[in-house]
């Protein structure tokens, strides 16, 4: 079973630098400072993870300390879908 990491990076890689083999995404590559995502492209990754992942992303959830690296991305959806199952 993939990862959130794995599924975003793939998601990142097909979307946004056309499978481009040669480009790393680090865990903890921003993607702002990387220039992967601009304010078009966040928008994008919260339509995937919430059709993905089944969550519901809110307003004050949009920040960077969730939504700007792969790590931070995992750390945001565990903390949403053990919300959702615990609920």
């Amino acid at each position: 079973m993939q990862s959130v990491k794995d599924k975003v990076r793939a998601f990142l890689l097909e979307n946004f630098l056309m499978g481009a083999g040669d480009q790393e995404i680090r865990d903890e590559t921003s993607f702002m400072e990387s220039h992967i995502l601009d304010s078009t492209g966040f928008i994008e990754l919260i339509s995937y993870l919430e059709e993905q992942f089944q969550i519901q992303v809110n307003d004050d959830e949009m920040v960077p300390d969730n939504l700007d690296s792969l790590s931070n991305v995992e750390q945001f959806v565990s903390g949403k879908l053990a919300a959702v199952t615990s609920g």
